[in-house]
């Protein structure tokens, strides 16, 4: 036991014993790797913004609300009136209520990576990997539309949310592990995608074109960011050096 951990204990009018050590280490391990405003303040930022947006879709009149999706929808018809304000408003929203289940994916999938290299390099990923993947997607539509091949119908359905961008942030997190660690976390991030896809109706276009966003979206970080930000140093704007990272990370 070290001094420290001694310290504490006896601070708190508690026997120096092993077992309560341990259980306290464990517990800093897991405030770590909670999202907060200090070390992570992208990741927080971000999660209190979806906690807003999905507030407003629960509580709000479901006209305005609608009229709001669709506007921030970058389905191809969108994409070809207003490009610019549907790829940054798409991505402020989440496709159900399901916000806890996001705060379990930005801990495992986005956060990590913000401690380790700071706010403003994981934004940059984490956008660019929505923006790419979904110029990848949907500008093929809208070709296909424009060639009749497609019907305009296929230019319209509500494609909102965050997946793209935190699948590229994954895939950049999978790139910075060694060995077979990184096998394993490839293969279970391929897994979830198929999840995804299976859960949902696998014969329709929209369906089939999540699908390949999210492929391009995790390939994407893993085979450009990946590389880059091995290379890279820490960034300015990590967490103070006395803050230790979970060892999973590096």
């Amino acid at each position: 036991m070290t001094g420290e951990a001694r310290t504490m204990l006896l601070k708190a009018g508690r026997p120096v014993t092993e077992p309560a050590v341990a259980r306290r280490r464990g517990l800093l391990s897991v405030a770590r790797c909670v999202p907060n405003p200090k070390t992570t303040p992208f990741t927080f930022g971000y999660l209190v913004l979806l906690l807003g947006t999905t507030l407003l879709l629960k509580f709000a009149d479901p006209a305005l609300t609608g009229r709001l999706l669709q506007l921030s929808s970058t389905d191809a018809h969108n994409l070809w009136r207003r490009p610019l304000s549907s790829l940054v408003t798409s991505a402020i929203w989440l496709s159900d209520e399901s916000w806890l289940a996001y705060v379990v994916i930005f801990t495992i999938a986005v956060a990590p990576l913000e401690r380790r290299f700071g706010a403003r390099r994981t934004a940059t990923v984490f956008f660019s990997g929505h923006v790419l993947a979904t110029l990848v997607t949907e500008l093929p539509v809208m070709a296909l539309i424009s060639a009749h091949v497609l019907p305009n119908s296929a230019g319209h359905w509500l494609d909102i949310g965050v997946s793209y961008g935190f699948f590229t942030t994954a895939g950049a997190l999978v790139f910075l592990l060694r060995g077979r660690p990184r096998l394993w976390a490839l293969a279970a991030a391929e897994a979830f995608i198929a999840v995804i896809y299976l859960s949902d109706d696998p014969a329709s276009l929209d369906a089939v074109v999540t699908l390949l966003g999210h492929a391009v979206a995790v390939h994407f970080g893993w085979l450009f960011w990946g590389p880059r930000l091995r290379r890279a140093p820490a960034g300015r704007d990590r967490i103070p050096a006395d803050i230790h990272q979970p060892e999973s990370v590096v």
